[in-house]
């Protein structure tokens, strides 16, 4: 049994994180590397541009935890495997930022109007994880990937668009501090619409 605090100690500080996202296939991660990296230029932003390799749009957080809970992590993967959803394309088509803590706000590609299959996939996995005991509170779910954090504030703006095929969504384990990634569940969707 997991217990966050122990005879009035408070609980271990959290070093992993984990959460279901959708990655872009690498060639797709260094056209928004370069996009960030040229907006980041123009609009004189100054905060250091997120790893290639970490580029992804996250569906569902799990939580930050003092190591990795092994059942989470079972009841994730068992509700995850009940998805069977057709793949479809991502498009994004707008940078702008998301207020967060103070001087540290997250730019980001915005999904386009056709980010509903994006909606879907969170929706239809977040039920399953409801339906686990997983559900955590969310906030309305706004497809788009992070780029980078910073000071500045900039309104939504549009960018030439770009996308991917969503093939398959992962559960990511990340070392928090590291910067490192480890997939630790993958989940292939259909080919092709249903």
């Amino acid at each position: 049994m997991h217990q966050s605090s122990l005879d009035g100690f408070a609980a271990p500080h959290p070093t992993d994180r984990l959460f279901f996202a959708v990655m872009p296939p690498a060639e797709v991660a260094e056209r928004i590397a370069l996009l960030a990296a040229e907006t980041r230029g123009q609009l004189g932003l100054r905060g250091r541009p997120r790893p290639t390799g970490h580029l992804h749009v996250t569906l569902h957080h799990l939580g930050d935890f003092a190591g990795v809970p092994r059942q989470r992590v079972d009841d994730a993967c068992t509700a995850a495997a009940g998805v069977a959803l057709p793949s479809f394309e991502a498009r994004f088509d707008r940078v702008g930022s998301f207020v967060g803590r103070a001087g540290k706000h997250p730019f980001v590609l915005l999904g386009s109007e056709g980010a509903s299959a994006l909606a879907g996939l969170h929706a239809d996995l977040g039920a399953r994880l409801a339906a686990a005991g997983l559900a955590r509170p969310e906030r309305v779910f706004v497809p788009h990937v992070t780029l980078l954090y910073d000071t500045l504030k900039i309104a939504p703006r549009p960018v030439e668009p770009m996308g991917w095929a969503v093939r398959e969504f992962l559960l990511i384990h990340s070392l928090l501090g590291r910067t490192e990634y480890r997939v630790l569940g993958r989940w292939a969707l259909r080919a092709g619409p249903s």
